[in-house]
């Protein structure tokens, strides 16, 4: 174990934490969580139109295009959000007119939208909502980017310093955006470039693989493999999955409007929700076994945490312990994750439980966050218990050895 330590702290760690804080990646993983109360929003309406009560759909047909309207408004304007967002935080990142850059980007990448072949040059179908992400994140930071290329190199309008701020930003913007509006018109309607479908091929093999069991089970594991030496796994590994995750769960979202069978297990909500019970690792199951430990550090950390932990925060037990560098609780830690993940995917696989579809803070205690992010399936909330009997199982031998071991420590240390 402590080779396999070795290892990851040499070769695996140093160049996910550069990652992890690389400015692009800052500015993404910043933008994503900027927009998350819109979901919520949007995942609301979603709630009250699509409750799963006998009659409940037959009484709520008449308000339905009424209840959808926030749902437009919000997952159906999702890539406008993203865009604006993430540029708006990578310009902060490069010292800029935050909402200049975000302005900017918001400019262009609704310009490339634009169908040419539609008489009245209305957006192209399904560009706006979860089927642009990836285009408005890449067009995000490209123009942040360039604003900054073009503010380096001082090729801009400069005003005198009297000049109210709001105009000279206005007017130092002027050559860049110019710049940027007439490369990304002979990019798309000029040379016939469809970014949109050159996006989706190029990471379609990620977007693929994380809806399969093998993958998400991969990214699991390194999600819990970081945590557990130290770095955290959810923030190294979001800026790269949270997009994705986002999509699937727009996809969803159109799905379940139009009556059809959801796409995506994976969805944003799964991982969330369903393996982090208790945060990441289940590790509400650990504290509920050290509630009445034998030896008094492990109870007082058990009972201690078990408040934070209820809203899915862990770090109270994860460095209390700690499971951080502790071969022993790293086993059951990863475990737990993966046989969750396992478990879940299965049941929503084989369209046990309803796969996710409503969007709600990461902070919602389990069970009730089962119950929400499915829609209301109660065969989620009932997997949300037997979740945590689960976790409980896998770590309550570990939690034994460890005990038992704090108790020998104690009556030697007592002895001498």
């Amino acid at each position: 174990m402590n080779q396999a330590t070795g290892f990851l702290n040499k070769y695996v760690v140093p160049p996910l934490t550069v990652l992890s804080e690389n400015t692009y990646m800052k500015a993404i993983r910043a933008g994503m969580v900027a927009i998350v109360p819109l979901t919520i929003i949007g995942g609301f309406f979603m709630i009250v139109a699509y409750m799963p009560i006998p009659g409940w759909e037959e009484w709520v047909e008449p308000y339905l295009p009424l209840l959808e309207i926030p749902n437009k408004a919000t997952f159906g304007l999702l890539s406008i959000f993203v865009c604006f967002s993430i540029a708006y935080n990578l310009g902060k990142e490069f010292k800029q007119e935050a909402v200049v850059s975000g302005s900017m980007a918001l400019l262009i990448f609704l310009m490339i939208q634009i169908d040419i072949n539609s008489e009245e040059l209305l957006f192209t179908p399904g560009s706006l909502d979860s089927g642009g992400l990836f285009t408005a994140i890449l067009i995000a930071l490209i123009v942040a980017r360039v604003q900054k290329f073009f503010t380096d190199k001082s090729l801009i309008i400069k005003l005198p310093e009297n000049v109210p701020s709001v105009v000279y930003e206005s007017f130092a913007s002027l050559i860049p955006l110019l710049f940027l509006v007439i490369a990304f018109w002979l990019i798309r309607f000029v040379l016939g470039v469809d970014i949109n479908s050159l996006m989706q091929t190029a990471l379609s093999p990620l977007v693929v693989g994380l809806d399969t069991l093998p993958g998400i089970l991969l990214y699991t594991f390194m999600v819990t493999l970081l945590w557990s030496v130290g770095i955290n796994g959810d923030n190294a590994m979001d800026a790269i999955v949270a997009p994705i995750f986002l999509m699937y769960l727009g996809a969803n979202v159109d799905a379940i409007t139009q009556g059809e069978p959801l796409p995506y297990v994976t969805a944003l909500g799964f991982f969330t929700t369903f393996v982090n019970v208790g945060g990441t690792g289940a590790t509400i199951a650990l504290a509920l076994i050290l509630w009445n430990s034998k030896e008094p550090g492990l109870r007082k950390v058990g009972r201690v945490s078990m408040p934070t932990q209820i809203f899915q925060i862990n770090e109270p037990i994860f460095f209390g312990i700690p499971i951080v560098l502790n071969p022993l609780l790293m086993v059951p830690y990863v475990f737990s994750a993966m046989a969750l993940t396992t478990g879940t995917y299965l049941l929503m696989y084989w369209q046990v439980i309803q796969r996710p579809f409503v969007p709600v803070p990461w902070t919602t205690p389990p069970i009730i966050g089962h119950y929400l992010v499915s829609g209301g399936d109660w065969k989620a909330a009932v997997w949300g218990v037997v979740s945590i009997f689960i976790a409980i199982a896998i770590y309550y031998p570990f939690a034994k050895i460890l005990e038992r071991q704090r108790l020998q420590e104690e009556a030697a240390a007592a002895t001498e």
